[in-house]
């Protein structure tokens, strides 16, 4: 009967053990490269990329008035037909069809 009860601690003793170990294994510097690799923009960068985004949809809006389109028009009847219009005039947006 002795016996067994040391039996069962060591099989007890040897469980917590391997439980406590598996958690460790989960933090290693593999996991944790995948987010230093791909590290979020800063402020300053985010900034940046606004003011291109910003840049490139007005020079778009540019050539799309210089195509003849007219954002300013108070409820135009055309106004699906005259945007598609000058966005060919201007060769913008071909590929992104409805």
């Amino acid at each position: 009967m002795h016996i067994v009860r040391k039996l069962n601690l060591l099989v007890v003793s040897i469980s917590l053990g391997i439980g406590a170990v598996g958690p460790a294994f989960a933090q290693t510097d593999a996991a944790t490269g995948a987010i230093a690799s791909s590290p979020t923009p800063t402020k300053a960068q985010r900034k940046e990329a606004r003011k291109e985004a910003r840049a490139k949809k007005n020079a778009e809006l540019k050539k799309l008035e210089d195509a003849g389109y007219q954002p300013g028009r108070a409820s135009d009847p055309n106004y699906p037909q005259d945007i598609q219009d000058a966005e060919k005039k201007a060769g913008i947006g071909q590929g992104t069809g409805q």
